[in-house]
């Protein structure tokens, strides 16, 4: 549809970067990275001090291949508008690339998807008594990223 939903077509963004000398050409990283990111990594090239109060984090350890031991592991997203002229009604989530919790809080819906087994989240898992855990799991996490990014619960 676009760009609002947590579904994958949404989600996932080409990242390309092209920084001869630097980046080794046809290299391709895995590690989760988000758009909050991108002003952390120009100052950083730059050489420019970045402010205490900005969330993300430099992205050229990446880019020059050397993944931080305490890189992120989850993504916290968040669609704040609601039922405009996009109509999407407004959720959070969160997701390590293989499992991804959703949480519509205005509708007290949820969605969870095992992108291993269900690729096109056609079919919510959510309720699913074998994924109890991950859920359980996934909703701390939520917790944790929310308060991380000093994010009031909705």
């Amino acid at each position: 549809y676009d760009k609002r939903l947590m579904h994958e077509e949404s989600l996932r963004t080409p990242f390309m970067v092209r920084w001869p000398e630097v980046v080794s050409p046809g290299s391709i990283n895995e590690d989760i990275v988000s758009n909050i990111d991108f002003a952390q990594t120009f100052l950083d090239i730059a050489g420019a001090a970045s402010p205490t109060d900005m969330q993300g984090q430099s992205l050229v350890p990446i880019l020059t291949g050397h993944t931080p031991n305490n890189w992120r592991t989850r993504h916290y997203y968040h669609y704040y508008q609601n039922n405009s002229y996009h109509n999407i009604t407004r959720h959070e989530g969160v997701t390590d690339g293989r499992y991804k919790l959703i949480n519509y809080y205005d509708l007290g819906e949820w969605e969870f998807y095992d992108l291993q087994e269900d690729p096109r989240e056609m079919q919510s898992m959510y309720g699913n008594i074998g994924y109890k855990d991950i859920i359980a799991e996934l909703k701390a996490d939520l917790i944790n990223l929310r308060e991380q990014y000093q994010i009031p619960p909705p």
